[in-house]
């Protein structure tokens, strides 16, 4: 039974957006920065799914509608 990790590596970040792995290394440090300020510690090079989801996707906010 495979395990999965709660970690995205820059490797499957590049893949979901279509970018660069030099581009994702790079958006996942500026997550990391806000990670960090905020007390979390964090793995260089990867980004926990939970806080990618909620930046790219808007995932845990409340959804307002008219």
């Amino acid at each position: 039974m495979k395990k999965e990790n709660y970690l995205l590596t820059a490797a499957e970040v590049a893949e979901t957006l279509g970018i660069s792995k030099g581009h994702a290394y790079k958006l996942i440090r500026e997550l990391n920065e806000e990670l960090q300020s905020k007390g979390y510690l964090v793995v260089a090079g990867k980004v926990p799914k939970a806080f990618w989801e909620t930046k790219f996707y808007g995932y845990n906010q409340t959804n307002q509608t008219a």
